[in-house]
């Protein structure tokens, strides 16, 4: 939210430097992310550690100018020359502003015009380049007059983007007054937390900084009273859902004429970040972002019309199915059941709270005027704008909780605005309908409530001092060990029993001020730490997946039934469901990793010719009885694309596959330890037939692997390349990896290197063949690995040929062509007694 310093100032005197006050915001919990200098000088080093943009206007540059003559120029229509009064003397300069344009030839100008203007050698921003670029203002000669000087836009002068015309100031104006002085300010950029919600608004800031410094918080005057003729009878309001708005509240007007707001209305709203409309409309916004309430502002007559003429029902609902409102953007609305919505007999009139409709606005004819101000359930309000899509300042305000009492204190102080801007008379009173009253807690708290969560002493007397700040009603009780404290009529934060005391401590703490609280050492041991085995186990998996050159992604935990069903053919069985999701895409809870890593690699498939992803994280699944669900680690891996990588010297263009993936989870398993893997055909619905297989660690299924079924490949953008996905149990996983292994030395003596060739029935896997020769190979066997597969006639029906290539290494002496002969001969034999195989000769 954007706080302007001159709007601060209207309720708290504050003469702090901008960096100290920006200090005194923090710590208050309203953290400054940037302060925009319009005018005002900032701090004279960058040690105070906040972001300063914009620019500072120097006194003996910027000062306000009295423009006393206008006339044409000679040769040029579209340039004036103005005889203008700067406080030290009259000059002649030259400006193209349009908006002087009216006052050409008319002479001596009685009122003058006061402008803002710039002498030579000032810093200031190019009125005619895009963006906000500094340039210094020079002496130079345009169309034969020599000019050094020159009347601002906004633009020009960092206020805001228009720079079609020059600044034109009230009549009363002071000429020669540094600019800076007059018009200059200071916005800070605040973020406000979800804690600090009540401090959207001007006065919300000011009651916190006035509380941070100990001083008195301003009231405003209102300077119209109402008059003339009450509003009784003039409107009735009817409430159908108190729980979802408990107060509807209106004021009348009379007699308006909409127009221009005042200068300073504008430059303000502009600084706070709204665009000024018209009286009427910027008295609502003005005062919504002052107090925090929003305002909305009925044409009377039209819903008089609507009425038939006869005094308007207000009624506040929930729309009908398949109601729609044409907002004050021009877009209709597709409402459902769930929104309330601010309507009279005839139909909807509003989206409550949130944006009002088309056919009721404030047009430049209105002159009489309905005033809503009401509270909205802030749930509803921040469901129905999150399914709209429709973000307004009310509705960012709404959904976050306004107190029903701010209702008629925002509905009073607008009626004066508008009558002070736009004439009219305020009809005396409200009609008012608070269906649901909310009463503010009391809490009770002592000192040793303050010590035990704070740690320190504050005497109660001094609890006392600091929340009366915060207009807090404090009355001590038993004697003064007791502090009774009654929440002010405008926080919603306050709880109460044991989070109101929390609550009310931490107030305490916040104006104590955290910087104020002793460094102290633990009184308590600390407490033993547990490793937490399966963290460890997943980092070093991270770690053994990067070196393997693959890479992490994080994907959202939220996802939908039909996005599951995409990839998996069929949704869950069951899933858990969250009660307010932020769209539909992200409705539950994901049952499958590999559902996201489908997604990522559909986005990403074109942007890169080799993809290697990985993702470690939680699957939940329900479980009848009980309430949360089982959250299953799991790591998903996919792979795609080109096998090797585009090189000077490498120009093999195929594409990764399914022994691709196998090698690296192989890879992987064996960096950890894992016992005992071995991998078997294995039906999965979205993977391919043939090209699937099971992952076991003796007898414990693990997960699997497979390239991704054609059926289901229809259902993505994808290219050619065969999609490899993989989906592992780190439940099952963890306790398998062996933490503590032997290691063994490199042996010093040469290894035989030797191939063999048994054939063995069509049935027999490969997997199995490789087991059994290393088991017979016993310790002298250093590795075993297939390399060829042959099936021809010679070999008979229903038979393959299986090669493997054996080395031979003893970590004690040389082995001799006898002792392979002997290992070799063990290992035939084994074969042909387990698995029938026979020597290929």
């Amino acid at each position: 939210m954007n706080i302007p310093l001159s709007w601060l100032k209207d309720f708290v005197d504050v003469n702090l430097p901008l960096e100290e006050l920006a200090r005194v915001m923090t710590m208050a919990g309203l953290e400054v992310d940037e302060v925009e200098l319009r005018g005002l000088a900032g701090p004279e080093n960058d040690r105070h550690g906040f972001k300063f943009t914009g620019l500072s206007w120097p006194a003996d540059k910027f000062v306000v100018a009295e423009i006393l003559e206008v006339v044409q120029h000679p040769d040029a229509d579209r340039l004036v020359l103005c005889q203008l009064n700067d406080g030290t003397e009259e000059r002649t300069i030259l400006t193209g502003a349009p908006n002087l344009f009216p006052f050409i030839g008319k002479g001596r100008l009685n009122p003058s015009v006061k402008v803002a203007y710039v002498r030579e050698g000032a810093i200031l921003y190019d009125g005619h380049k895009p963006g906000f670029e500094l340039t210094k203002l020079k002496k130079t000669k345009i169309r034969g007059f020599e000019t050094n000087s020159m009347v601002c836009s906004e633009k020009e002068l960092g206020i805001s983007e228009e720079h079609e015309g020059i600044i034109i100031f009230e009549e009363d104006a002071p000429v020669g007054v540094p600019l800076a002085d007059y018009i200059g300010d200071a916005v800070f950029v605040i973020d406000i937390l979800p804690n600090m919600a009540r401090n959207a608004c001007i006065k919300g800031v000011a009651r916190e900084v006035a509380a941070q410094l100990n001083l008195p918080l301003k009231k405003r005057q209102l300077q119209v009273k109402p008059e003339g003729k009450p509003i009784d009878g003039m409107c009735s309001i009817i409430i159908k859902e108190p729980e979802l708005n408990n107060r509807f509240m209106v004021g009348y007007l009379e007699g308006i004429k909409s127009q221009p707001s005042p200068a300073w209305v504008q430059r303000r709203l502009r600084a706070a970040g709204m665009r000024p409309i018209n009286s009427i409309v910027d008295a609502t916004n003005y005062v919504m972002l002052e107090t925090g309430q929003p305002l909305h502002a009925f044409d009377y007559d039209t819903l008089l019309k609507r009425a038939g003429n006869q005094p308007p029902t207000i009624i506040t609902r929930q729309a009908y199915p398949g109601e729609k409102l044409v907002t004050l953007d021009n877009i209709e609305r597709d409402l459902d059941e769930n929104m309330m919505l601010v309507t009279d007999q005839t139909g909807s009139l509003s989206i409550a709270g949130i944006m009002g409709g088309l056919e009721s606005e404030i047009i430049p004819s209105t002159t009489n005027v309905l005033l809503e101000s009401a509270v909205w359930n802030f749930i509803n309000i921040r469901k129905t704008a999150s399914k709209l899509r429709l973000n307004s300042e009310a509705g960012y305000r709404n959904s976050r909780g306004v107190h029903p009492a701010i209702a008629e204190e925002a509905c009073e102080q607008c009626l004066s605005l508008m009558a002070e801007w736009s004439g009219g008379r305020i009809a005396p009173g409200f009609i008012d309908n608070y269906a649901k009253k909310v009463t503010d807690p009391v809490n009770r708290i002592t000192v040793e409530d303050i010590r035990r969560i704070l740690g320190i002493e504050i005497p109660l007397t001094k609890a006392v001092e600091l929340l009366q700040r915060l207009e807090f009603g404090c009355t001590l009780e038993d004697n003064g060990n007791v502090l009774r404290i009654q929440t002010p009529p405008h926080r919603l934060d306050i709880g109460e029993e044991v989070i109101g005391r929390a609550d009310i401590i931490e107030e305490i703490a916040r104006l104590y001020g955290y910087d104020n609280f002793p460094a102290t050492r633990m009184s308590d041991e600390l407490p033993p730490a547990y490793a937490n085995n399966m963290i460890s186990f997943e980092e070093k998996l991270r770690d053994m997946l990067v070196s393997l050159g693959l890479n992490e992604i994080i994907t959202y935990r939220l996802t939908s039934p039909e996005r599951e069903e995409r990839l998996l053919g069929k949704p869950a069985p069951a899933y858990i469901r969250l009660a307010n999701p932020i769209s539909p895409e992200r409705s539950v809870m994901r049952s499958n990793l590999n559902v996201g890593m489908m997604e990522i690699i559909e986005r990403n498939i074109r942007l890169n010719d080799r993809i290697e992803f990985f993702e470690i994280g939680p699957v939940f699944l329900p479980v009848e009885g009980q309430i949360l669900p089982n959250e299953e680690p799991h790591l998903s891996i996919g792979i795609t694309g080109k096998r090797y990588s585009e090189c000077w010297d490498t120009h093999n263009k195929s594409c990764m596959d399914y022994f691709d993936l196998k090698g690296i989870i192989e890879a992987a398993l064996e960096g950890l330890h894992v016992p005992n893997i071995s991998f078997k055909p294995y039906d999965c619905d979205y993977l391919h037939p043939g090209k699937c297989a099971s992952i076991y660690s003796g007898d414990v299924f693990l997960g699997m692997l497979g390239e991704l079924h054609p059926a289901v490949r229809q259902k993505y953008d994808l290219l050619a390349a065969p999609i490899l996905l993989l989906d592992l149990n780190l439940d099952k996983l963890e306790p398998l990896a062996e933490r503590i292994y032997k290691v063994q030395s490199i042996s010093p003596f040469p290894s035989i290197i030797e191939d063999i060739a048994v054939v063995v029935d069509e049935t027999v896997a490969a997997d199995e063949v490789l087991t059994v020769i290393k088991q017979a190979g016993g310790k002298m066997l250093k590795s075993a690995e297939l390399f060829d597969i042959f099936r021809g006639a010679q070999l008979g029906a229903g038979k393959k040929s299986l090669a493997y290539n054996l080395v031979y290494q003893s970590p004690e002496k040389t082995l001799t062509d006898k002792d392979a002969s002997a290992i070799r001969s063990k290992i035939i034999k084994r074969l042909e007694q387990v698995l029938n195989a026979k020597l290929r000769s």
